[in-house]
């Protein structure tokens, strides 16, 4: 047997630098587990099929929904429901938050693909 992985969170965000491109840390059974740095606002965007959760490692997130919005800090999470229309903004410059979807999960959703479009390398 290969002995698993230890994932140091702070080396591994200080790897890379683009915002709104994932790396995939590591995979339990369907899910992927995903480092990300956010800078801005994302596009509105859904997805029919998958759940996503959202842990803020650093910064602060502001999630807006349709009806209403929620500020995610650190240490904190929410788990955004598969269906529901959303759009992660930062609070802070920066955010880092590491996801934990499904595998088949597109970054901007079911809708056509887009320039921020993104299919997720993994950590090196």
């Amino acid at each position: 047997m290969t002995l698993p992985r230890v994932i140091n969170l702070e080396k591994s965000f200080a790897t890379f630098d683009e915002a709104w491109q994932p790396r995939i840390g590591g995979q339990v059974n369907d899910q992927h587990v995903k480092l990300t740095k956010l800078r801005g606002g994302f596009d509105w965007h859904a997805h029919a099929r998958e759940d996503e959760m959202f842990l803020v490692t650093k910064g602060v997130l502001r999630m807006e929904f349709r009806d209403g919005e929620k500020t995610i800090s650190e240490g904190e999470f929410i788990i955004v429901p598969r269906g529901v229309e959303h759009r992660p903004v930062t609070v802070t410059d920066e955010v880092h938050v590491l996801l934990i979807e499904r595998d088949s999960v597109v970054n901007t959703g079911d809708g056509p693909p887009t320039e921020r479009t993104y299919k997720p390398t993994r950590l090196a």
